[in-house]
């Protein structure tokens, strides 16, 4: 009789233990979620901030831009402009044409028969002091001064202070848009958000806290299923203790509702496509256009279903409310049936309503339907853009187009699709332990 009394008493100590442990386990889990939810919307805020700095408005259809980068090429090339010692040749032949034209142009002039006294005096004159050959004799001289003023770096400063000038003047004269002046604000809103002072400094800071964001979100992901795999495997070795399967089932039901609430919430899916560069060339410079977004989404579920719901559309809103009540609703009610069974008196736990929410109730949950759906998805829009934006990739001698698609399946998927495949193991569980008839 002493073993089995002490036997006994260990389960209390055994119960403590393991209701403690799973405390501390559910914490863990409901802090990962947390914390990976709330990674998930700054990066998607990141991500959209990204979006709108880097839009194709923005950018590569941006007055703005392209008059920035056509000054910078213009002062450059005056500049650094330089002529090679064939152009110079070429050039100083036909200067000295010019000039060649000019004198004989003059001369045609002063040949010309005055009608006047004073004509014909001034004829005299410049017959006296001006002789055409002598002139004509200098052409070359001139040529070359001309030639190597045109060359001279100062003056190439000033031709180019000159173009800017003008550039710029142009650049004020017109008045900005609304949609310009919107752009501008919404930019430096971005900078002063970001502590950043440029485009290029914007794009690296929100480029290394995504890459800090991705990293953190799969170790909470893998977090939160290494803590369902540590319940899944104290039912494997409490199984046979039938005193504990109560209080393991409750415990477990609470994971499953932190997987459900986190798996909904977080983002699911990001559609993400962008012109990774176009490279143009004008007046043998660059102009490049980095990173140019195309179009950029992502969505959870409980965001497809807010969107489908204030549609306009009858049949938008007809399915949001389908999503909503198939695969938000049910599994819910599911969880709280199957919590209700378990616990309740017979009478409670032998519901209609309560038995039909607990055991089949699966094949109306559309949650699996979801996570079909969207792989489905996913792949068939992964290659529709990846096909759709190898057409707009280009590469000639004066234009490069490279595009990309980032399009991806998001740690919100990965939490779903571990909540419907843990929800039927706790089903089957349930039939295995309920103190009632399960059908």
């Amino acid at each position: 009789m002493t073993p089995k009394i002490q036997n006994r008493s260990k389960y209390p100590v055994i119960k403590i233990l393991l209701a403690s442990g799973l405390l501390l386990l559910l914490i863990a889990e409901g802090f990962f979620g947390f914390r990976l939810r709330a990674l998930s919307a700054q990066q998607q805020q990141i991500k959209s901030d990204f979006s709108n700095a880097n839009g194709i408005t923005q950018g590569l259809l941006s007055v703005d831009q392209w008059r920035g980068k056509v000054a910078d090429i213009v002062n450059h090339q005056v500049r650094h402009f330089t002529l090679t010692p064939a152009q110079k040749a070429q050039l100083q032949t036909e200067v000295e044409q010019v000039l060649y034209a000019l004198i004989d142009t003059a001369e045609a002039k002063v040949n010309k028969q005055p009608k006047t006294l004073s004509g014909k005096i001034k004829k005299l004159a410049v017959k006296a002091f001006v002789k055409p050959d002598k002139i004509r004799k200098q052409v070359p001289a001139f040529a070359h001064s001309i030639i190597a003023k045109i060359d001279n770096p100062q003056q190439k400063s000033q031709l180019s202070d000159l173009a800017m000038g003008k550039l710029n003047e142009a650049q004020h004269s017109g008045s900005l848009d609304s949609t310009q002046r919107a752009n501008q604000a919404q930019q430096m809103q971005l900078y002063h958000r970001y502590g950043v002072s440029s485009s290029d400094g914007l794009n690296h800071k929100l480029d290394y806290l995504l890459n800090s964001i991705r990293t953190e979100m799969y170790r909470y992901v893998f977090g939160m299923l290494l803590c369902i795999l540590v319940v899944l495997f104290l039912w494997w070795i409490f199984r046979a203790r039938l005193e504990l399967h109560v209080m393991l089932f409750v415990f477990s039901l609470f994971f499953a509702f932190v997987l459900l609430a986190v798996g909904l919430s977080a983002a699911m899916i990001e559609v993400d496509c962008r012109i990774r560069a176009l490279d143009f060339v004008l007046l043998d410079e660059h102009i490049v256009f980095r990173n140019q977004v195309l179009f950029y989404q992502s969505k959870s579920i409980l965001d497809v279903v807010k969107v489908l719901i204030s549609q306009p559309a009858i049949d938008s809103i007809f399915v949001g409310i389908l999503i909503l009540c198939f695969s938000i609703l049910f599994p819910l009610m599911k969880l709280f049936s199957t919590g209700i069974h378990l616990l309740s008196k017979r009478k409670l736990a032998e519901n209609r309503l309560i038995k039909y929410f607990a055991f089949q109730s699966g094949k109306w949950s559309m949650a699996d339907v979801i996570v079909i759906a969207v792989l489905m998805t996913y792949i068939g829009l992964n290659g529709l853009l990846d096909r759709q934006l190898a057409a707009l990739n280009i590469h000639t001698n004066t234009l490069t187009i490279i595009t990309t698609n980032n399009t991806a399946l998001q740690p919100g998927y990965i939490i779903f699709i571990s909540f419907v495949l843990y929800g039927l193991i706790l089903s089957t569980i349930l039939k295995y332990i309920t103190p009632y008839d399960a059908h």
